[in-house]
């Protein structure tokens, strides 16, 4: 009799040990009591093709890649999804029956079912997306918001030329405006989002002026280390509905557990409180 395999999953990056995503898909493996294991793999970026092609050897039906690798591990796919290539970064991996590894990003996917269930009267086309930052999450983020209907897309960055790249690749709505303006455009917008890594334990502050923000405005911070960031906290004190960073690690990851695992995880309370330990 040959006993069913075990399926693998887990997550490459480099450093990895701080990583949320193995207690999050424990927690799900074990609330849906599903024989599995997700588990976390240190790279080196030049040993990251060999481990690629090895792991489905090993059992591995898919991975997430985090930090650095998002962008070197496109050259190893031999399929990418629309999303992915949009974006340029791969953050899923599933690998196929045929042997073939196929690429895609779930970070926006992430992004906008955290505004929906944080805030469940958001709507993307009220108004104008302010988006602070045009690094990688930033595209991810971008890309979700025009998706998702945003009329325009307000971008401002410490460095201009990363913006400039930004709305060259996206297109007319978005429009990037100088970092020293930053405060001038908050007004404008139905949607206001920090995708820097400034207000992070351990960062710089984001030191934007707040206080031409309308209370109508739903604000949201991608970082999630302190959970409620001052950014947050700040526009909390005006009115807005405010959104943690914190429920898009949790979103992003539902697609690839349900293509790995056969069950589409439910984000709620109790995996939030899992995660945070």
């Amino acid at each position: 009799m040959t006993l069913p395999s075990i399926p693998l999953a887990g997550v490459i990056g480099n450093p990895i040990a701080h990583s949320k995503s193995p207690v999050l898909h424990g927690h799900w493996l074990k609330t849906y009591d599903i024989a599995g294991h997700y588990v976390p793999l240190e790279v080196e970026a030049d040993a990251l093709g060999d481990v690629l092609r090895a792991m489905p050897k090993m059992g591995f039906v898919g991975c997430n890649v985090t930090i650095p690798h998002k962008e070197r591990v496109m050259q190893f796919v031999d399929q990418i999804t629309d999303r992915a290539t949009l974006i340029g970064a791969v953050n899923t991996l599933i690998f196929l029956n045929d042997g073939s590894i196929l690429g895609d990003n779930t970070d926006g996917y992430g992004f906008i079912e955290n505004l929906r269930q944080g805030a469940p009267e958001w709507d993307a086309s009220a108004g104008p997306a302010v988006v602070l930052g045009a690094g990688g999450a930033a595209r991810a983020v971008v890309a979700s918001l025009l998706d998702a209907g945003a009329p325009e897309i307000l971008l401002t960055n410490r460095t201009r030329v990363r913006a400039d790249k930004l709305r060259e690749d996206f297109g007319a709505r978005v429009k990037v405006v100088e970092w020293v303006q930053a405060g001038n455009i908050l007004e404008e917008g139905a949607t206001l989002v920090n995708t820097t890594s400034l207000g992070m334990t351990g960062k710089s502050e984001l030191r934007v002026p707040m206080d031409g923000l309308r209370k109508e405005t739903v604000v949201t911070d991608l970082v999630y280390s302190p959970l409620t960031t001052n950014f947050l906290r700040t526009a909390n004190e005006i009115g807005c509905v405010t959104v943690d960073g914190l429920g898009m690690l949790l979103h992003q990851a539902v697609p690839g557990f349900e293509r790995w695992f056969g069950r589409r995880p439910v984000v709620d309370d109790e995996t939030r409180r899992v995660v945070l330990g």
